[in-house]
């Protein structure tokens, strides 16, 4: 075949070099798109703590030891249904029964269990000194406080835990009104969030960062969209960021901040809504004093500026249907403007 005639075999649809091709190209997708999960905000394959890790490795063990035992048996059983009789006479033999159908599992067992509960006793392992943060699973956001630590004032925030690198964190979750999960990947394992119990996770970033956490118990039509951002700060910056949160909101100081402010107070706003240092002093909502310094709004589904606080103000059952938060369309485009540019102030 020559040259021309080659590259014209390769070119047609219809055949096999070209059915190769595709298969091939295929699987390069597959692999890319395998390998595209293996890192990022929210993946337990990149694990950024050493509870991450402890995980990450008896994820891999297993998952390695499941895939050489499963071809293993399925090589067996295709052997057994293919060799001649006189080929696979071995494997109905009485040595061959004990060894692989009672010895081999006890061994391979045998191993693994001690080798996951020394992993579970060396993770979620609480310790002294740890930062304590407490959240709360609401339908569908995520209430943290930061309780008072010697001269460090309690505070709250929402849909956000920011937490220094290298301390042990230790995170105290419950739930509001349905069973929640709280879950951050790259950082440690899952621990369920149950009205009326408190239960402790803890774990340490040993790397900055900006990670992702999802609830992992479905709790609702808008259970896909409860996320939260989870930033590793270094310790200087941490302390400087508590700081700054601890203190209240600050005055507005452009006439169309104060329009804001007074367009919020007259909304009622602040029957559910905190905003500390003012009269809004409501509890059935998230704390806003500090809304505008943190990333997401609508529990990690949008970056926080004017235009998605605004969008979110006047829509909330559209963009995210179930909130508590009703829809306020009530208000016109100048009003919905200055009310997110006040929010977006409080930084």
């Amino acid at each position: 075949m020559t040259h021309v005639g080659r590259m014209a075999l390769e070119t047609t649809p219809h055949g096999l070099p070209w059915r190769c091709t595709a298969m091939n190209r295929a699987a390069v997708f597959v692999c890319a798109l395998s390998l595209a999960g293996c890192s990022g905000v929210q993946s337990a394959l990149d694990p950024a703590g050493g509870d991450a890790l402890r995980i990450y490795w008896l994820t891999l063990i297993m998952t390695l030891g499941g895939t050489l035992i499963f071809l293993l048996v399925t090589g067996l059983l295709l052997y057994a249904i293919f060799a001649p009789p006189e080929r696979r006479a071995w494997l109905g033999r009485r040595r061959t029964i004990v060894v692989g159908g009672l010895a081999f599992p006890i061994v391979v067992l045998s191993g693994l269990l001690p080798y996951g509960l020394i992993v579970m006793r060396d993770t979620d392992v609480p310790m002294p000194g740890a930062l304590q943060v407490a959240v709360t699973g609401e339908q569908y956001w995520w209430r943290v406080k930061y309780p008072e630590e010697g001269a460090r004032p309690e505070f709250s925030t929402a849909n956000e835990l920011i937490i220094p690198v290298g301390q042990p964190v230790t995170v105290t979750v419950t739930a509001a009104d349905v069973i929640h999960s709280f879950w951050i990947p790259n950082l440690g394992g899952k621990i369920d969030m149950i009205p009326g119990r408190i239960n402790r996770l803890s774990f340490t970033a040993e790397r900055p960062g900006i990670y992702r956490g999802v609830c992992a118990e479905f709790c609702g039509d808008q259970h896909a969209r409860m996320a939260f951002d989870v930033v590793a700060l270094e310790p200087a910056a941490f302390d400087a960021w508590r700081a700054a949160q601890a203190k209240p909101a600050r005055e507005p100081d452009l006439p169309s901040l104060v329009r804001g402010r007074d367009l919020f107070r007259a909304a009622g706003c602040g029957s559910c809504h905190v905003v500390r240092g003012t009269e809004a002093d409501g509890a059935f909502g998230p704390d806003l004093t500090h809304v505008g310094s943190r990333r997401t709004i609508g529990a990690g589904q949008f970056p926080n500026n004017v235009g998605t606080l605004a969008g979110w103000i006047a829509n909330t059952q559209h963009i995210k249907p179930g909130v508590r938060m009703p829809s306020y369309g009530s208000f016109t485009g100048e009003e919905l403007r200055s009310l997110a540019a006040y929010l977006e102030s409080l930084k």
